[in-house]
């Protein structure tokens, strides 16, 4: 048989989908990392279920991995997978609806027996009653023919090598849209090492699939997608909580101090300490406190020693952690939160994203109590995000929240690794001697930040008090006169409005001046945001844009963009909640977009929303 024809394709959306223990996170994990080495644009979207374990073969059990990849930029991982690998009916049945009429199924016909026909709510096999007619099937017996590939493997049991079937799964995917191989062989081999039978099987089975695509006359042509024209650089696949990781010890670097994270699992935000964990030979400190409130206060007492304190979270440890960020308020000493965001209220849907958290972050402390608050926009835009938070916290002596969520987490795309010597420098001075005369006042502040100085415990001479008892100007004594409770009340919020002069304008994107419409977004709504946009100006549309990073305070030019458009719609996760602070403070009718689905937004219903607004 001759050599197949090859289509070349300007992208495509491929979602790998089956049961939790099927390795779907694992499979969409490997074809992204070669795509990377490819040199294709991609965006992924890992989605995946709460439980530890759910029931086997069950809807909520389905575990998904979408990843889009392209010869040009793209923005988001893809409103609808154009291809589909289900594992099973379950899979199927979750999944499909996303899949648009013509899209391609690859589907595996040995789990679509009976019983896990009736789990997944079927009351017919789907794949004899007709019901995908519209789609492009390729049905494949997926796991007889890795049984079949892995016999004669001493050592493998039966269910083991059952389990291999994601790899041939990932094999076939792998000639279908020529991803290199290479990579994943020698990954397997680093991985299942130790157990020498497993990666063999494991081999075979991604040999098999890829042999598999190459000879069967089910898969007639096999498809192209040329690298994309990037910025020359360097460049690795990076998830968002790795970039928040690797900015963090940046960040470290930059100001000389050492970096300690006190934390408490939870998702999603648990990467990030299990990432740091990884890098005491950088002067890293991981600390797994027994609650969240402990994780805190752990971060701040490493702050009042001279470290860079970080602790991270996700909503529900946020709120425990509240009381602790009020004390650095009133030590105004540096301390980094990082709220990981997900669906709430109470546990929600953990594993889901969510932008829900920012009053709370803004207001959800007792009493005038103001943080500055910075938003990713990106995963490998985390990285910069994270030394920025550091900038701020160490030069305005202030806890600083940094906002991400499950979305950007847990999505990767590729990252340009930056000139080091092109990073900021944000080394801090500790106090060292008396400043008042023979004395020392703890709260004397810098004329120009307002900051107070950071003395180390210890240091002779500038012993001071500490506590969450309201401190008397300058000198730092316990103070309860109503004068002094005022003017510190007023310093403090001095200080963090007063960093509005220390951070970038607004960045409009409106490319001829004309667009009477402006969408306003903050937060991993920036992708979404960006491919919504391009697709209505693609239809003739004028529409600007603008995303803000900086949500407390808001960039001094806010107001002045805001009352250049006639319409500002504000799209977000939640149900209004930066919609609620624009329209209060710069009283405009900010119209809002809203959706709180546990997903990110598709980019063609936004879109859809722009051009109705536009056109109303």
């Amino acid at each position: 048989m001759g050599a197949k024809p090859v289509e070349r394709i300007d992208h495509v959306i491929v979602r790998f989908a089956g049961d939790s223990g099927d390795g779907m996170q694992l499979t969409g994990d490997r074809f992204t990392s070669e795509t990377a080495l490819l040199g294709n644009d991609l965006a992924t979207f890992p989605d995946f279920p709460a439980e530890i374990r759910a029931p086997a073969g069950s809807l909520p059990g389905v575990s998904g991995f979408q990843v889009h990849f392209a010869d040009h930029d793209i923005l988001t991982p893809g409103d609808r997978p154009s291809v589909l690998v289900a594992m099973n009916p379950a899979a199927l049945k979750a999944n499909l609806e996303d899949v648009p009429a013509g899209g391609t199924l690859i589907v595996n016909t040995d789990a679509f027996n009976e019983r896990n026909l009736q789990k997944a709510g079927y009351e017919t096999n789907p794949l004899e009653d007709g019901s995908l007619t519209s789609y492009h099937l390729h049905e494949v017996a997926l796991t007889a023919m890795t049984i079949e590939a892995l016999k004669g493997i001493e050592g493998v049991t039966s269910r083991e090598a059952e389990r291999s079937k994601n790899f041939f799964a990932l094999g076939l995917m792998s000639w279908l849209y020529h991803r290199p191989v290479e990579g994943t062989l020698e990954f397997i081999q680093t991985k299942f090492g130790k157990r020498p039978e497993i990666a063999e099987a494991n081999t075979r089975a991604f040999r098999a699939g890829y042999n598999y695509g190459e000879t069967s006359e089910d898969f007639a042509v096999s498809y192209e997608v040329a690298p994309a024209k990037l910025a020359p650089g360097r460049y690795r696949q990076i998830t968002g909580n790795t970039a928040l990781s690797y900015g963090l010890i940046a960040a470290s670097k930059l100001s000389k101090l050492p970096l300690f994270l006190g934390a408490y699992p939870i998702t999603p935000a648990s990467s990030i300490l299990e990432e740091l964990a990884r890098f005491k030979n950088f002067g890293v400190i991981t600390f797994q406190a027994e609650d969240e409130i402990a994780a805190a206060g752990a971060a701040l007492g490493a702050a009042f020693g001279g470290a860079l304190g970080v602790t991270t979270s996700a909503g529900p440890g946020v709120v425990l952690k509240a009381e602790t960020i009020g004390l650095g308020v009133a030590l105004e000493l540096p301390l980094l939160m990082l709220n990981i965001q997900r669906a709430g209220p109470s546990t929600g849907m953990p594993t889901k994203p969510e932008q829900a958290d920012l009053l709370m972050v803004l207001f959800g402390r007792n009493s005038e109590s103001p943080v500055p608050v910075i938003a990713a926009s990106t995963p490998s835009q985390c990285f910069h995000a994270a030394i920025e938070a550091a900038r701020i916290a160490l030069k305005y002596r202030t806890p600083v929240y940094l906002l991400s969520d499950a979305y950007l987490a847990n999505g990767s795309e590729p990252w340009l690794i930056p000139d080091v010597s092109t990073l900021p420098d944000i080394s801090t001075e500790f106090a060292t001697k008396p400043n008042e005369g023979d004395e020392f006042h703890p709260y004397k502040r810098d004329p120009e930040t307002l900051a107070r100085p950071w003395a180390v415990p210890g240091t002779p001479g500038l012993e001071h008090r500490i506590g969450g008892l309201e401190k008397a100007d300058g000198t730092g004594s316990i103070s309860y006169d109503p004068d002094n409770h005022d003017l510190m009340v007023r310093l403090r919020a001095r200080k963090i409005a007063g960093i509005a002069a220390d951070i970038p304008l607004l960045e409009v994107d409106d490319p001829d001046g004309e667009a009477t419409t402006l969408v306003l977004g903050w937060g991993s709504t920036y992708g979404p945001i960006g491919a919504a946009v391009r697709n209505v100006r693609a239809e003739g549309r004028k529409v600007a844009r603008a995303h803000l990073h900086y949500l407390n305070p808001f960039p001094r030019n806010l107001g002045e963009v805001l009352r250049r458009y006639d319409k500002v719609l504000i799209p977000e996760m939640n149900l209004g909640q930066l919609a609620l602070l624009i329209r209060a403070e710069f009283l405009v009718d900010a119209i809002g977009y809203n959706e709180v689905r546990g997903r990110p937004f598709q980019s063609s219903d936004l879109a859809d929303a722009i051009a109705a607004l536009i056109e109303a």
